[in-house]
């Protein structure tokens, strides 16, 4: 899992069948600790209704992101989990 901070979303008008109805978001992998932004964003499919500006929890593993939108054929890598309320380290 990676803690990423929603920062956009795509749109397409041509895309895989796969694709259609689905919301695909613009992430960016933030640091746990202070939520800058470390590494390159990435696109993952939106599974919980996250927004612009949400802090979220993406996995980014084909398997997962397919097991999760049951869909085993699809060409998904990636996917929006969950919608972080709080960090808190212990």
């Amino acid at each position: 899992m990676i803690l990423c901070r929603v920062i956009g979303n795509s749109v397409s008008s041509v895309k895989h069948p796969a694709y259609v109805g689905q919301k695909v978001m613009v992430v960016q992998p933030v640091e746990v600790d202070t939520h800058t932004p470390r590494l390159t964003s990435f696109l993952a499919l939106d599974s919980v209704q996250a927004g612009v500006g949400d802090l979220v929890m993406a996995a980014r593993e084909g398997n997962t992101a397919r097991q999760i939108l049951n869909n085993n054929d699809a060409p998904f890598h990636a996917v929006i989990v969950g919608i972080v309320d709080e960090v808190t380290n212990s």
